[in-house]
């Protein structure tokens, strides 16, 4: 299972291959980009073997010879490990490899899709290599995966049809333990990125009467950033300390204006907060009545959804209870017996060619 240490796929990784531990599937992490934290480093050793390889991140470098070494990487590591399938989860790293057993690729985000919703655009003709080894990535897949069906349409407008399309809902790990609440708003994200539409939130944060948390970092790894000056900013936390502030929040805001599913507002809700969400698609498909729902372009739309919830306890407490109760149809357990009924599908499917071979 390939992943990295500087997004959501890390954690992604880690719940699914516990869970499909407990399934009898032992899990070799093949780790690309930017190396893990000691921290991260003895999470995942605890739950698989961790092989970090020299190359990067498709949307970290600016052209593919950058990562024309990450197929036979991937390769050489199925043989050394008598590996019986791979899932991949950057559809690029699936370009051009060639293995002798069944790829699953799982397409969390893409350049593609991202300019698609943010900047109303198609992808520029310096990130078009993206494009074309995503595609090339989801012909060669036996298996593609997206977590929303949101996300799904949006690959389909943007690459065409793409067969064995599958929808599996991302997953929390995070226990149900919902408890006394503060007087504050939270939010978390990489700020940084333009599709976290982090500036709004922070406008927005002058005519909220609560305080206003931003955890999460501002700067990005190609020069990235946002300034941030009418919240707390409390930068990149560790997943320990930002699940304290998630149990301590009353209100949690996402501001997305590009989420393929949006695993903190998940987090949050399993955690007892009253949802704000941008009103995109994917958030009305995944939270649609059990939150409150702001336009993503207008900063006083949010202050106003907020303030709102932080005036009216009961209302802000009964959006919390069924924002609560709907995360409890997005549980790791569910995930992997989906995940683990399509790696066994393709098992079936690729025993029964080799022996018709």
């Amino acid at each position: 299972m390939s992943l990295d240490a500087v997004g959501g796929v890390w954690r992604y990784a880690m719940d699914l291959a516990a869970a499909l531990k407990a399934r009898d599937t032992e899990v070799v992490f093949a780790g690309f980009g930017p190396p893990p934290s000691d921290d991260q480093r003895k999470e995942a050793e605890a739950i698989g073997k961790l092989v970090w390889l020299e190359a990067p991140l498709d949307w970290m470098v600016r052209g593919e010879a950058a990562v024309e070494a990450v197929p036979q990487l991937i390769a050489d590591l199925v043989a050394r490990e008598n590996v019986d399938l791979v899932h991949l989860n950057l559809p690029s790293q699936a370009a051009g490899l060639r293995v002798p057993v069944p790829v699953v690729v799982f397409s969390h985000s893409c350049v593609v899709t991202w300019f698609a919703a943010v900047r109303g655009t198609s992808v520029p003709d310096d990130w078009r290599w993206q494009y074309s080894l995503n595609r090339e990535g989801f012909d060669r897949a036996d298996a593609v995966l997206a977590p929303s069906h949101s996300h799904a349409l949006m690959l389909e407008e943007a690459y065409g049809p793409i067969s064995n399309l599958h929808v599996v809902h991302n997953a929390s790990s995070l226990e149900n333990l919902p408890g006394p609440k503060k007087d504050f708003v939270l939010a978390v994200g990489r700020w940084w990125d333009e599709g976290k539409n982090g500036a709004i939130l922070d406008r927005a944060a002058r005519a909220i009467r609560w305080p206003v948390i931003m955890a999460g970092a501002n700067s990005g790894p190609n020069g990235q950033y946002l300034e941030l000056g009418n919240v707390y900013h409390r930068g990149e936390l560790s997943h320990r300390r930002a699940m304290v502030l998630m149990r301590q929040a009353a209100i949690f805001v996402s501001p997305s204006i590009y989420e393929p599913f949006g695993l903190a507002p998940l987090e949050a809700a399993r955690a007892g907060a009253a949802l704000v969400l941008s009103d995109i698609p994917v958030y009305r498909e995944l939270w649609d009545g059990c939150a409150v729902f702001a336009d993503p372009r207008a900063s006083q739309a949010f202050a106003d959804a907020v303030n709102g919830l932080a005036e009216n306890t009961d209302h802000r407490a009964a959006i919390a209870v069924k924002a609560y109760e709907r995360s409890n149809a997005f549980t790791v357990e569910a995930q992997a017996a989906v995940v683990k009924s399509i790696y066994e599908h393709l098992f079936r499917r690729n025993h029964t060619l080799t022996a018709a071979e």
